[in-house]
């Protein structure tokens, strides 16, 4: 698990910038009794929420045209089980959220006669899984409380994934409002980003946006030609209220195995940062392609039952294909990804290796 608590990076949450050429007309006020807003509006609503303590339930589903994944084991805390990590991302979830400012937050996501608990209180970050009963544990040292990546159940709601969305607006989304809705009760606007661009998998995002704070409670994003969305986070119960303080504290169970942690600080920060393969960025907008150079693949990747599960043999190497991103890791272990066709990922390679 070393190093695991640097997968957890917090949000950061900045004003949205919009472009004229993406700003539609308003539309007339649906069923709820929401203030009439022009998508601009809604847009401004979403960057200016200070609502700073919340919680909920949230359940995530995705129908991406993948392989079922094989069922989290107990090692599903360890490093190199890629098969729990590619689940948590990509099935079916509940999970419950607590947040009560960015130094106390809790992720509780629930698997069958199971649970996956990340929390921080204060300067306790805490990682449990109960199958197994494995604990990890770190102190977040004061003077590194801002600059230190730590847990953020932010990242795992409907808020952070919207965030990343709105984040990319430019002039290559038009940006429209769909039919006000309601979202675990309370009334939202339904903002629809859609690409101007047929060179990307993703067909349109839906984020629905909480009439009263702000907050984006459930976002579903749609392939290109699809009916329904292929893949889905939104609450199924939302307060905003402040979390009792009670809910962030931790004590390992009995009989659990509690590994310390020692979080990178400093210049070790900044050391562990640097060893990281830095990625390049081709193409623009929805059809952006990220890579990260040769060597950057897990050593033996090749050979894991799952990667051959997922991937397919193509020209450039093997290639994860879903309805909505694809992932290309080629002979020389290159990475390249995006919500693109496998072709243009294939057409980034070849390019780099002709540079």
């Amino acid at each position: 698990m070393e190093h695991r608590w640097m997968r957890w990076a917090p949000a950061v949450v900045a004003p949205v910038a919009i472009a004229a050429a993406v700003i539609v007309s308003p539309l007339a006020a649906g069923a709820s009794d929401l203030p009439v807003k022009s998508p601009a509006d809604v847009l401004r609503l979403v960057a200016a929420s200070d609502t700073r303590s919340f919680s909920g339930t949230v359940e995530q589903s995705s129908d991406l045209g993948l392989p079922e994944l094989p069922a989290t084991t107990s090692k599903g805390m360890d490093d190199g089980d890629a098969a729990s990590l590619l689940e948590l991302a990509l099935a079916d979830h509940t999970a419950k959220v607590w947040v009560d400012g960015p130094t106390h937050v809790r992720v509780q996501v629930l698997d069958k006669l199971a649970e996956r608990d990340a929390i921080r209180n204060g300067d306790d970050l805490w990682l449990y899984e109960s199958n197994g009963k494995k604990v990890a544990h770190a102190t977040l040292p004061d003077s590194d409380a801002k600059a230190t990546p730590t847990p953020d159940a932010t990242a795992l709601t409907p808020s952070q994934l919207a965030q990343r969305f709105l984040s990319a607006v430019d002039p290559s989304t038009k940006v429209t409002l769909g039919d006000e809705t309601k979202v675990a009760g309370r009334d939202a606007y339904d903002l629809v980003l859609t690409p101007r661009t047929d060179a990307t998998l993703i067909g349109s995002v839906s984020i629905a946006v909480d009439g009263k704070t702000g907050i984006p409670l459930k976002v579903a994003v749609t392939a290109r030609g699809a009916s329904a969305p292929a893949f889905e986070a939104g609450f199924t119960a939302f307060s905003d209220q402040k979390p009792d303080a009670g809910v962030f504290s931790f004590t390992p169970p009995k009989g659990a195995s509690v590994s310390e942690q020692k979080l990178p600080t400093g210049d070790e920060a900044k050391q562990v940062a640097g060893s990281h393969p830095k990625p390049t960025v081709s193409g623009e907008g929805w059809a952006t392609v990220v890579s990260l150079p040769a060597g950057a693949a897990p050593a033996g990747v090749a050979d894991d039952p799952l990667f051959q599960q997922l991937t397919q043999p193509v020209d450039e190497g093997r290639a994860l294909s879903s309805s909505l991103v694809s992932v290309l890791i080629t002979a020389d272990g290159r990475v390249l990804a995006g919500s693109v066709p496998v072709s243009a990922l294939q057409t980034a390679a070849a390019q780099a290796s002709a540079q």
